[in-house]
């Protein structure tokens, strides 16, 4: 298993969000452009992730003067599998466990199929124990 480019970038960027909001600045707005530079995630790609980020929850934006993103959540409260749920999509380990696929060939006499739902649960519950407060290095 292995994380899309944009899902490592995403918790790249959350993890400097996190440092930025232990550092007591909890009121402190950041930008696309001010994250892309202190991680070196392509602007346009650290933009696209914002959008992302915020449509799922997991920062709030603001316009206007004094405006730009933060955390929606203390980073304690934010975990692993979110950070990657809101860029990849439900964590599926496996076609059979998503809800509505049908395309396996293996699918009428698979004797696999009934684990996986186990499987793909323990590693959706891994992922969801680790919060950005510990990747970030912060404080919980």
């Amino acid at each position: 298993m292995r994380l899309s480019s944009l899902a490592d970038y995403a918790v790249v960027m959350l993890t400097a969000a996190a440092r930025h909001a232990g550092a007591g600045a909890d009121d402190a707005r950041l930008s696309a452009a001010m994250l892309a530079e202190e991680t070196g995630v392509p602007l346009p790609t650290a933009q696209k992730l914002m959008g992302r980020l915020a449509g799922a929850g997991l920062l709030t934006s603001a316009r206007g003067t004094g405006g730009g993103f933060r955390l929606a959540r203390d980073p304690a409260a934010i975990s692993l599998a979110e950070i990657i749920e809101a860029v990849e999509g439900p964590i599926a380990m496996t076609a059979c466990v998503e809800q509505g696929r049908h395309d396996c060939a293996l699918e009428a006499g698979c004797r696999v199929r009934p684990h996986w739902t186990a499987v793909n649960g323990a590693v959706k519950g891994a992922l969801g124990g680790v919060s950005l407060a510990t990747l970030a290095g912060v404080p919980a």
